[in-house]
């Protein structure tokens, strides 16, 4: 994105740029066909259910004034409104936690208030959207979205991974509370008795765990080794939504024997009941609101503002991370712009506000990726056995898929097709077609096994449209029309899936990733490199690394404890929005620059990236520690450990690649400077302490017989000496 702060100049941008796809974004996600509901009800559930669990908090904490109902109303109407006239799709909007710790404070503020009071809450609320919004679109007009690009991986993933505790804390403050006897409830019923508050929160537990642990399981069904494939596809696709019905299906079976009231279960007015529509007019009270009040409506404006302004940007940029290969343009400041409007409506008819939300944002471009994934793989693999079948060469069957793979790319209106294409053989199959002579003579499965190097050869994509942001939102609408049917979900069914949606945000994040290095044992450390990693476990020494990330988990911790703050803890996005001067002018003071650049790359300070599908040679992968060929992924984890490679990281799992069996006259050059100057690192040895057992037993230090140290030919052609 540019850095533009002249006044509509980003907002003209990106609404050129998205303009030129519009049509490509409803005709990508209606090619799909069905397919499109795997990802579609994946994240209605993860939008909805939080939703719901947000609405059940603000009725108690507004005496009833909002409930569920509103705030499924605001994140299907915005959804809905985001998902046709929105820049960028692939952002979910939703009623988040920092909504509900505003109304609660601005609740708390009214309700003492003679002149204001309940009676007058939602319309003076309606004057602090009207401030918000012009607030957001100033931001968006002025192109403050341009800092977005000064927020690096240290900020980003420290709000991500913030998002999850807050989720997790969610979880287990929920299940706490299953305990202890809820707020305005008659203390003196049967279900409250001391036994029986004890029996419903140990059933809670059950469900609780029961949720989670069915959930995640099933999120993996396609590395199982029981079941077909179909079968396994569709308990991967849909067993998290499943496993909710399930799980509230069991909640029944005790239901004679036990008290009404245990399970506890959700608690909502439905849509029709009196008075719960009184908010749809609020408009025409909001002239009745004292005029000192409406022009203090601006304090709370200005914080719920920088809020929106922060939340929503985060939530755009997470889910348009470049390890994500996305083709179209970014819509920032067009969306805040959107965002300010849509402030306004909610306003206006008495509804939370819905903005950007993590980790449903990222979760929803995940769930994409591995549409595409599943889409490009099964027409390869059809490609391969039909080439298979003609006695076609290893050369012949690789070009065909290739040919196939472009097909399906469809080319944007306004740039050339994409360079990226499929990734090059292994080496291992190379060697062995040789070995056997089948380089240019007809080849097998034997060779080629086509179910495992097919998921080999995929690049990651994202099936970029706007059908699934627009089908769930519709969905979340529909739930304000089936809430006595939601009713029936208990509240601890919630809390299993809230703390399954933190887990959930945790792969991928390097800063998680650092912190699960620090805890691992020395003598075990070997393992890194066996496994996916970045390139930064090899290029910068543990201890710089150590103490980036004890750095980092301070202020995590620190960030975290201001939510805990009355009123102030609502301004935590701003804790997050200091590690910009922090990472720009106070870090580079304590950390070396290539170091730096390697944990946390600035776009505004970066070398020149490597290609994704760079070649690496066999000697340099020893070089890693990587003795063996590493086992398949299945595709169902495809993007469990993604992690960046734009920013001059790369990963190293399998056996090195090479593009074509086919002679190349001159090849294809892959180079990064800073990557090439240090792909060699003597510090790997900090790593590997002890050689892996799987290759070759465990040998000592001081019986290693030392490498020597030499530039890394990473990227270069075999006939160029370095």
């Amino acid at each position: 994105m540019e850095e533009t702060f002249v006044p509509l100049r980003g907002i003209k941008n990106d609404l050129a740029g998205r303009l030129q796809c519009y049509r490509q974004d409803w005709s990508g996600g209606l090619n799909a066909g069905f397919r499109i509901l795997a990802p579609t009800t994946y994240i209605f559930f993860a939008s909805a259910i939080p939703v719901i669990s947000f609405g059940e908090q603000l009725e108690r904490n507004t005496n009833g004034i909002v409930t569920a109902v509103q705030t499924l109303a605001s994140t299907a109407i915005c959804g809905f409104i985001h998902s046709i006239f929105g820049g960028q799709p692939l952002l979910i909007l939703g009623v988040a936690e920092p909504t509900v710790l505003m109304y609660t404070f601005m609740f708390n503020f009214a309700k003492d208030r003679p002149d204001l009071g309940p009676k007058l809450f939602l319309a003076w609320t309606g004057w602090v959207c009207v401030w918000t919004a012009l607030l957001l679109i100033l931001l968006a007009v002025l192109g403050a979205c341009s800092i977005i690009n000064r927020f690096t991986r240290l900020a980003g993933e420290l709000f991500g991974l913030l998002i999850a505790m807050l989720f997790m804390q969610q979880a287990i403050r929920g299940v706490v509370e299953e305990f202890r006897i809820p707020k305005r409830e008659n203390s003196k019923l049967r279900e409250f008795e001391p036994s029986w508050r004890f029996g419903n929160g140990m059933f809670a537990l059950v469900l609780s765990f029961g949720l989670l642990f069915t959930a995640l399981r099933s999120h993996k069904a396609r590395s199982w080794r029981y079941g077909t494939g179909w079968l396994r596809g569709l308990i991967a696709d849909y067993g998290v939504p499943l496993m909710v019905l399930v799980w509230t299906a069991i909640s029944y079976v005790p239901s004679q024997s036990i008290p009404t009231g245990i399970p506890r279960r959700l608690f909502s007015p439905n849509p029709w009941s009196p008075g719960a529509y009184s908010n749809w007019t609020v408009f025409n009270e909001m002239l009745n609101v004292p005029i000192i009040y409406i022009f203090g409506a601006f304090i709370p404006a200005t914080m719920i503002a920088v809020l929106y302004y922060f939340d929503h940007s985060v939530a755009s940029q997470l889910a348009q991370q470049k390890e994500f290969n996305l083709r179209k343009p970014p819509s920032f400041h067009y969306d805040l712009l959107l965002l300010g409007f849509l402030v306004i409506l909610c306003g206006l008819i008495g509804i939370p506000p819905a903005n950007g939300v993590i980790p449903q944002s990222p979760m929803h471009t995940k769930s994409l990726a591995t549409l595409k994934h599943q889409l490009m793989r099964n027409k390869l693999v059809s490609t391969a056995r039909k080439s298979i079948r003609k006695n076609a060469s290893l050369s012949q069957l690789y070009g065909n898929m290739q040919e196939t793979y472009n097909q399906m790319q469809t080319p944007l209106v306004y740039q050339p097709p994409p360079g990226v294409g499929l990734r090059e053989l292994k080496q291992s199959t190379i060697q062995l077609a040789s070995s056997t002579g089948a380089m240019d003579a007809p080849v097998d499965e034997s060779i080629f096994d086509v179910n495992k190097e097919i998921d080999d050869l995929l690049p990651v994509e994202v099936k970029e449209q706007r059908l699934s942001n627009l089908l769930q939102s519709i969905m979340v609408g529909g739930c304000v029309a089936a809430m006595p049917f939601l009713k029936k979900i208990p509240t601890s069914v919630l809390w299993g899936y809230f703390a399954f949606m933190a887990i959930e945000s945790l792969p991928g994040n390097q800063f998680w990733e650092r912190i699960l290095l620090l805890f691992t044992a020395p003598s075990r450390r070997y393992k890194v490199l066996e496994k996916y990693h970045a390139a930064f476990v090899e290029t910068v020494p543990f201890k710089t690394i150590a103490i980036f990330t004890l750095f980092q988990a301070v202020y995590l911790l620190v960030c975290f404890g201001t939510t805990w703050v009355p009123i102030a803890g609502v301004l935590f996005p701003l804790m997050i929005m200091l590690l910009v001067p922090v990472r720009q002018y106070i870090l580079p003071k304590f950390f070396k620059g290539a170091h730096l650049q390697d944990l946390d790359a600035a776009e505004y300070e970066e070398s020149p990236a490597l290609p994704f599908g760079m070649t690496i040679n066999d000697d340099d992968t020893h070089s890693f520690g990587v003795g063996a060929q590493i086992g398949h992924q299945d595709d169902a984890e495809i993007l469990d450990g993604i992690i960046t490679r734009g920013r001059g990281e790369i990963r190293h799992i399998h056996s090195p690649k090479i593009t074509s069996t086919a002679p190349h006259d001159e090849p294809r050059l892959a180079y990064s400077p800073r990557s090439a100057d240090r792909a060699y690192s003597p510090h790997i040895n900090e790593l590997r302490l002890e050689q892996s057992p799987r290759y070759g037993g465990i040998t000592t230090e001081s019986s290693q017989t030392p490498r020597t140290a030499r530039i890394s030919t990473l990227g270069q052609s075999p006939h160029c000496k370095p």
